[in-house]
Order: structure tokens, then C-alpha cells, then sequence
């Protein structure tokens, strides 16, 4: 059931992140970066938020550089059999990686690293509320199997599950172009921890 949930989860994550770039043009998302951007100025203050687009530049320049995707450049000036094909090249490059499309793809990774950049804001915090959900599911599964009291797998299973589509439905709150709460965005994370301390509460262990 788990590994059902994971590849359904995966497959259509993977279809909608791929779909949104071609509903949506690239000024779609850079308006929704604007919007949450003047949101989050209101909660953190000027300089807190100007510091999460700068940190959610700095990721998009890194995922730039580490895709296959060659950058659009001008041919270079080279003369002969080099300059034909260097500007055969551009051309192509333009052709394949120019268009609205992928545009779209470039602006939608900006608006999840800017998402994703608001969350670290909140990672002192974040990472307190979820370690301490983690180690009450682990006391739980420690007590259970102390006291000889059953695991059950199906409630296992049920919140795994639910974890791990918790999980991919974060990964799609990060790119769709829906404005979200400055305060929605630490829910998430803490209520996806929250089912992966049930799901290891009712993980089978021995005494």
C-alpha cells in the first residue's frame, strides 16, 4: 500500500509540476512572487523579506547552473566552419529553450525557491516542533513494545501514507501559482511530521 501511495504521489506531482508551466505564462508566477513578497514584508518586516529573495535568487541561480538545459547565448563572432556552427547552435538553443514554455519553467522554480526560502525562516522552529512529534512516536513504539501491546500495520500504513501524500502535496504548494498565507507555509512541514510519528508509533519493533 505504501509503495502504491509513493508512486501515485510521485507520478502525479510529477504531471501537475510539469502541466502548470504550460497553463500559466511566465508573467503568471512572477506576479504571485510579487504578491507573496509584499505579503511577507507585512509579517516579517522589510529587511526579513528582502533577505528571503535574495536566498530564493541564490537557490534558482544553483538549480540554473546544475540543469542539463545549456544556457541561451549569442553565436560567437568566429568566422569559417567555427561561426557557422556556433550560430547554427544559438539558433537551435533559441528554438528548443526560448520559448514561453520553458520561460514558464524557469519562473515557476523561481516561485518555489522563493517559497521554499520563506520556510527557512521559520526552521528553528520548524525543526523543534517536528524532532519533538518524532521522539514522542518513538517513546510510543518504545512503550507499546515494552508493555507487549500490538502494532497495528494498517494504522501503520494509513499514516504513512497520508505522510507521504502530505509531503508531495507540499512539494505542489511550493509551485502553484495560488497565493498562500505568510503563516500557512510552517504548517505544512510540522503537520507532515506530525503523521510520520504516528505512522512510527505503530512501526512494529520487538521488546
Amino acid at each position: 500500500m505504501i509503495r502504491a501511495v509513493s508512486i501515485a504521489a510521485l507520478l502525479s506531482l510529477l504531471v501537475l509540476v510539469l502541466y502548470l508551466p504550460s497553463a500559466h505564462p511566465p508573467k503568471r508566477f512572477l506576479a504571485q512572487i510579487r504578491s507573496e513578497h509584499q505579503a511577507m514584508e507585512a509579517v516579517w518586516g522589510e529587511a526579513p523579506a528582502l533577505r528571503i529573495l535574495d536566498r530564493a535568487l541564490g537557490l534558482q541561480g544553483a538549480a540554473r547552473e546544475a540543469t542539463p538545459v545549456p544556457p541561451i547565448a549569442s553565436a560567437s563572432a568566429a568566422s569559417g566552419v567555427d561561426g557557422a556552427v556556433a550560430r547554427e547552435m544559438a539558433s537551435v538553443n533559441q528554438r528548443l529553450f526560448g520559448n514561453s514554455y520553458f520561460r514558464a519553467i524557469d519562473a515557476l522554480v523561481l516561485l518555489a525557491a522563493f517559497r521554499a526560502s520563506a520556510m527557512v525562516e521559520w526552521l528553528p522552529w520548524l525543526m523543534v516542533g517536528a524532532l519533538a512529534a518524532l521522539v514522542d512516536g518513538g517513546i510510543v513504539r518504545l512503550i507499546k513494545a515494552k508493555e507487549f501491546r500490538h502494532h497495528d500495520p494498517e494504522l501503520f500504513a494509513l499514516f504513512a501514507g497520508l505522510a507521504i501524500t502530505a509531503a508531495c502535496a507540499a512539494v505542489v504548494a511550493l509551485v502553484i501559482p495560488v497565493t498562500m498565507p505568510p503563516l500557512l507555509i510552517p504548517v505544512v512541514p510540522v503537520g507532515v511530521a506530525a503523521l510520520a510519528a504516528l505512522a512510527l508509533a505503530n512501526f512494529h519493533r520487538r521488546a
